[in-house]
């Protein structure tokens, strides 16, 4: 591994840190993207069983807030219950958008190494063939300046391909597991604020 570094010459050294940069980003993704901390399976049940039976405190909505992602969501609605449906729907979606930026977060990043990768790739590419170029002069080229431009360029280029490959991967995993739970998150809400505004009519 020394060799290669050693071999790929001085521009590999910001491929590296980004390579542990976008690896560091995709495992705080998976711990906080987990279903379990975002979206509750047994949350939405709970809080209909709170407020069929009228447990719904503040102090216990303030609990639910503080569940998850999803929980923040739904304590909206109970928030907002007494308001008229409007209101409380304006509320729902000003917590969405706060949610969605929060369960967004880091994934510009993912997407900006995707994108940064090949390019600093092609920027290591540059130098091995200056490097390349600078072996040849009137009296003749020397091969191990050769062989070192030509090691630089290709490392470069292939470690850059190979960061920007899987970033490019779990950035669309990621995103698409993020609408995925806001769209499960929606479904919860909508239902509950159904269920409010029919309490409310009666």
């Amino acid at each position: 591994m020394l060799e290669i570094i050693h071999a790929a010459g001085w521009p590999i050294w910001p491929l590296i840190a980004t390579s542990v940069l976008g690896l560091a980003l995709v495992i705080e993704r998976f711990l906080s993207l987990r279903t379990s901390l975002v979206f509750p399976q047994r949350l939405p049940g709970q809080v209909l069983e709170l407020l069929r039976q009228k447990q719904d405190s503040p102090d216990a909505v303030l609990r639910l807030a503080g569940n998850s992602p999803l929980g923040r969501v739904l304590a909206e609605v109970l928030v907002n219950r007494k308001e008229s449906n409007a209101y409380r729907l304006i509320a729902i979606e000003d917590v969405g958008k706060d949610v969605a930026h929060r369960l967004n977060r880091y994934l510009p990043a993912l997407a900006t190494i995707a994108v940064i990768s090949p390019l600093m790739g092609l920027f290591g590419t540059v130098v091995g063939m200056i490097e390349i170029f600078g072996s040849y002069n009137p009296a003749g080229g020397d091969p191990a300046q050769l062989a070192r431009g030509i090691s630089i360029a290709l490392y470069n280029t292939g470690l850059g391909i190979i960061i920007a490959v899987p970033a490019l991967i779990f950035h669309r995993y990621f995103r698409s597991r993020v609408e995925h739970f806001l769209h499960l998150m929606e479904r919860e809400a909508s239902v509950l604020n159904r269920l409010v505004s029919h309490e409310a009519a009666l």
